[in-house]
């Protein structure tokens, strides 16, 4: 049985959405809307799309279209709160671009919700769908790098640069929930401290707290997360660095599991090594660097199927629920407080 979609938005994301969910078996793309006409346009010819798939600039003219079962949201976050609620009040599963919404209070009414109505809400975190993200939770399950110590990550390039939030919201979600998905545990404990050069004048343009829409945005953040069994990761994240790095790893007392991105030919690694004490020196053995051997598929290919499995079984998604998606709005939330209150701890419930 095919699934009746709408995919609203078509840009840089969106595009690809549309070209999973138009080939996909159990799928039957009923309309795309996007307020640019020319957007709309250039996908149905870039993509091939059947004539019968409608183009629209207006929700509101689409939205009680009998043939819908679900909902592809891949709109600016600031709308999504809105198009989400409205989508199930309809009575239609969602699939939405990440971060659910940009208030921890807005997830939780709509992961409710959708709870109460019995119906998908599912976050597009596609990282989590990754090969080498998915090795690297069975390799660190395996006990491949021993006992956990700590991790560390970077996330940063030259542009874009955002005016409407900082480089926090804008990077940070991918390597918080990478950290999250390998530990199987999210923060107790987080802090954030930042750096502002480009634009000083510039303000959020969303009150994530109620006093976060008066920070500047910050385009330089160090981010520090403490999890319950004492395992710390710190985070770098910058959008106005030319030394562009995707590397995200975990530090065990056997070895370094490595993911990064911009090494495509060995996305994930193995770095062993430890220590051989001889009277009060520390030398080190076993040094063997260990490409791990990866899947091949394409992880938005996956996350989009995942979301139609979903459907048909009427199983919320463990890694990309809606409850998922709060937790991680719950800490960029903290995490912001922290950034507003000058690098404070802030312990999440």
């Amino acid at each position: 049985m095919s699934l009746g979609i709408v995919i609203l938005g078509v840009g840089r994301w969106g595009k690809h959405l549309v070209r999973n969910f138009a080939n996909h078996p159990r799928v039957h793309l009923i309309a795309i809307v996007d307020p640019h006409q020319e957007q709309l346009a250039e996908c149905r010819e870039r993509l091939n799309l059947e004539e019968n798939i409608i183009l629209t600039e207006s929700w509101y003219s689409i939205r009680e279209h009998s043939s819908i079962d679900a909902v592809v949201i891949a709109t600016p976050a600031s709308t999504h709160y809105a198009l989400i609620l409205d989508a199930l009040q309809l009575g239609y599963h969602v699939f939405t671009e990440k971060p659910l919404t940009l208030e921890p209070t807005e997830c939780l009414e709509l992961c409710q919700l959708a709870q109460q109505k019995q119906l998908q809400l599912f976050v597009d975190h596609t990282y989590l769908f990754n090969p080498a993200v998915e090795g690297g939770k069975k390799a660190i399950a395996d006990g491949a790098i021993g006992n956990l110590r700590y991790g560390y990550a970077s996330r940063t390039h030259l542009a874009p640069v955002r005016q409407d939030v900082d480089a926090l919201w804008d990077l940070a979600i991918h390597d918080l929930g990478i950290f999250n998905y390998w530990l199987g545990q999210t923060p107790i404990c987080v802090r954030a401290i930042g750096n502002v050069w480009l634009q000083p004048e510039g303000k959020m343009e969303f009150p994530a707290h109620e006093q976060n829409n008066q920070l500047p945005l910050s385009d330089l953040v160090w981010v520090t997360l403490t999890y319950p069994e004492g395992f710390q990761a710190q985070i770098h994240l910058c959008w106005c660095n030319p030394d562009k790095q995707r590397r995200l790893c975990a530090v065990g007392d056997r070895g370094t599991l490595i993911f990064d991105e911009m090494q495509p030919d060995s996305l994930l690694t193995l770095q062993h090594g430890t220590f051989k004490r001889e009277n009060i020196n520390f030398l080190p053995i076993d040094i063997i660097t260990e490409k791990l051997p990866l899947d091949e598929y394409e992880p938005l290919g996956r996350v989009c199927d995942r979301f139609i499995e979903s459907i048909q079984t009427q199983t919320p998604s463990p890694i990309s629920s809606g409850w998922v998606g709060l937790e991680l709005v719950k800490i960029l939330d903290a995490l912001t407080r922290s950034l507003q209150q000058g690098g404070e701890n802030i312990f999440l419930d």
